[in-house]
């Protein structure tokens, strides 16, 4: 706990000594605040957790999760994150990392995936959930993203992803484009990255899930675009939400050839 508040302090003193700074001093101030948070990244507690729940006997069938395919065979992990989301022919669905272990948690398990999926982010079996997304994308750290775009639904979901992108709604008028449409967006510490493009290594769709100092939990993608349209002041649209799920697809592709830092450390 007191590493956490003196990284807080830290980033306070840093955001007053950004605006005495010119652009490029400040954007590199900020990148060696970022390379402090990443010692001792606090979601390698999570991985070690998802690691054991991935592995265990759980649920009515008191199953392990060793024959969930995600995308590259029953148990193999390695590489399966930098492709997701993809068309999988046995649901007839595109599925993210998230979704696709709800899908395999509820054939091979015997959960209620209708059940975890209404569970408040951060609780119960949702908590289980992120922490083996967090393990499973840990095991692709490094590879670049190169999400499949062959399946008619694949091409389908990028298009609509694209258009959720633009969409622009709620009493303010956002829509995803408005922070994350244009070069050198920044709100407070937080570079804002432009997703409608390739947007480099590391950033985007590349770093999630991730540890939030600013709420001390660790956030799977989906959690991270249900908060998106929360500021949008949107409807929220549910876990593994096929607009959600097309958003991915969307991020995925424009961030073809970017390299993974998942899990990551955000303010």
């Amino acid at each position: 706990m007191a590493k956490k508040w003196s990284v807080l302090l830290l980033g306070m003193g840093l955001a007053l000594a950004v605006w005495a700074q010119p652009k490029d001093a400040a954007v590199q101030s900020i990148e060696e605040y970022r390379a402090m948070l990443e010692d001792g990244n606090p979601s390698e507690l999570f991985e070690a957790k998802g690691e054991d729940l991935w592995k265990q006997r759980r649920g009515p069938n008191k199953a392990t999760l060793a024959q969930c395919d995600l995308g590259k065979g029953p148990g193999v992990l390695a590489g399966a994150f930098v492709e997701l989301p993809r068309y999988f022919p046995d649901t007839r669905r595109v599925q993210d990392l998230e979704s696709r272990l709800l899908t395999c948690m509820e054939v091979l398990q015997g959960f209620d995936a209708a059940k975890i999926a209404a569970t408040p982010f951060g609780q119960g079996e949702q908590s289980n959930l992120t922490a083996m997304a967090t393990w499973i994308a840990a095991q692709s750290k490094g590879l670049k993203f190169h999400l499949p775009q062959s399946h008619p639904q694949e091409q389908a979901f990028y298009e609509i992803g694209k258009r959720l992108f633009y969409q622009r709604g709620g009493p303010h008028d956002f829509a995803c484009a408005t922070c994350h449409g244009q070069d050198g967006k920044r709100i407070r510490l937080q570079d804002m990255p432009n997703l409608s493009h390739f947007p480099g290594d590391g950033v985007g769709i590349a770093a999630w899930p991730a540890y939030r100092l600013s709420s001390g939990q660790m956030w799977g993608m989906q959690q991270r675009l249900n908060d998106c349209y929360r500021q949008q002041r949107f409807p929220y649209v549910g876990f593994g939400s096929d607009a959600t799920i097309a958003l991915g697809v969307y991020l995925g592709v424009n961030s073809q050839g970017a390299v993974s830092v998942a899990p990551a450390i955000k303010r």
